[in-house]
């Protein structure tokens, strides 16, 4: 989450991992959660190991831009 790794457990979704990081707030308060290629990501969505998730006021990842 925003390059910090978090562990999480099988089955845990965008949501839990927001909520693990403190970064709840920022999407309800309308921020996107985007993968490492920019797109968006819902709340409800499921994770995979290795999987990259970034809250819309970071900076997207070099490539992307």
């Amino acid at each position: 989450m925003n390059d910090r790794p978090f562990d999480l457990l099988p089955g845990m979704t965008v949501r839990h991992a927001l909520i693990a990081a403190g970064l709840l707030r920022m999407a309800a308060a309308g921020r996107k959660a985007r993968d490492a290629w920019g797109n968006e990501v819902g709340l409800d969505g499921g994770l995979s190991e290795g999987e990259k998730i970034y809250i819309s006021d970071t900076a997207p990842p070099s490539h992307v831009r």
